[in-house]
């Protein structure tokens, strides 16, 4: 098996994993401008990925997110793509959170565990654009 190695870009800002009500409508202040912005409604909830500075306080949230962006597009045939990324950071004990677009997948990570992400990453082959 061939590897894999990818290259990403941290995108700018902080992000949000907020959870509403199955039934609740899309609030405007998950619609703010931010690097990424995600809408998710199954049965059972709705979960938006938003600017963390635009979530009121009341709201059921999970902050201090930063994005790791693939560079894409990335082929629909692709195989591995995921998992190339996820083990090394389980590996090192980084928990993710990861969205795919029709181009590309972000992987979403814990701004104060971004150093170690950086380092499993690196050390797995990946090039990352954007951190320090």
């Amino acid at each position: 098996m061939s590897r894999i190695a990818l290259t990403l870009d941290l995108l700018p800002g902080e992000l949000a994993v907020c959870r509403l009500g199955p039934d609740a409508g899309v609030p405007d202040w998950a619609s703010a401008p931010g690097p990424v912005r995600a809408v998710i409604r199954t049965a059972r909830e709705l979960t938006l990925v938003c600017a963390a500075a635009q979530v009121p306080g009341s709201i059921r949230a999970e902050r201090g997110f930063r994005v790791l962006q693939v560079e894409g597009p990335l082929d629909f045939c692709l195989t591995g793509i995921l998992a190339a990324l996820a083990v090394p950071l389980a590996e090192a004990g980084v928990s993710l959170f990861a969205l795919s677009t029709f181009d590309t997948d972000c992987l979403m990570v814990r701004d104060d565990q971004l150093g170690q992400a950086q380092a499993a990453l690196e050390a797995a082959g990946h090039h990352l654009r954007g951190v320090c």
